[in-house]
């Protein structure tokens, strides 16, 4: 058995969900039978079980064994301010930042009208790939005022800028006000994602405030369609 043969039956696994071998709302093979499939110990198997059920493939469910989840979609969130981290911690270690570049420019006409500038300033230019299950869809392009965050590193921009924001320069992000659409993939979509032959990109534009209304932050979130879930929580008012 080698060192890490319980990495190797965790990806055989990830593989057969993803690819649809194992069915949302399948029980996985016992311990028992897992072992003798894989030709491995019972403590091995555990630990590939844990492995998938901390990056949220299966569910353990007492009395009954694992259950495999749904992982076709991830749930975005409309509502709120979720950054990519914290997103990815809720779907496990199943996804990684590439930053493609991070730059200083004087706003254009396009950021100046989507900032709501009067005047030409310094803004940052963040573009980065997310990839999730070792494929990229998701393009996040951001520009934030260079006089709010006056330094920016690569680093902080593979970990988390929001993070970097609020403990670091102490910025209290309030709200943001969101538009979605489905847009036909740029050239720039096409050479930076893995669209796997999809037609339509979905794109969540965001303006972001901070707690004493200043827009400070514009973003273009640009997704394969077909990985995620927009959801919301509404609740009905009374006149």
């Amino acid at each position: 058995m080698t060192k890490n043969k319980f990495k190797l039956i965790y990806d055989d696994l990830a593989k057969q969900i993803q690819g649809g071998t194992l069915n949302v709302n399948d029980l996985l093979p016992s311990e028992h039978d897992l072992s003798i499939t894989y030709q491995a110990s019972r403590e091995t198997i555990r630990k590939a079980l844990k492995l998938l059920s901390e990056h949220g493939y299966i569910q353990k469910m007492q009395g009954k064994g694992s259950v495999v989840l749904d992982m076709r979609k991830i749930n975005f969130p409309i509502s709120g301010l979720v950054s990519f981290k914290e997103l990815a911690e809720k779907i496990g270690k199943r996804s990684s930042t590439t930053v493609i570049s991070l730059q200083e420019f004087t706003s254009q006409i396009r950021i100046l009208e989507e900032m709501e500038l009067s005047d030409p300033e310094e803004v940052w230019e963040i573009i980065r790939v997310r990839d999730i299950d070792q494929e990229r869809i998701i393009l996040d392009k951001d520009y934030v005022m260079k006089r709010v965050v006056p330094s920016l590193t690569r680093e902080v921009c593979e970990h988390s800028i929001y993070e970097y924001f609020e403990e670091n320069l102490g910025l209290s992000i309030s709200f943001a006000k969101k538009e979605i659409t489905v847009e036909t993939p740029t050239k720039e979509d096409k050479l930076l994602l893995d669209l796997d032959g999809y037609s339509n990109i979905v794109v969540v534009r965001s303006h972001v405030y901070l707690e004493n209304a200043m827009l400070f932050q514009y973003t273009e979130s640009r997704h394969r369609p077909d990985k995620f879930r927009f959801v919301d929580f509404a609740r009905r008012g009374k006149n």
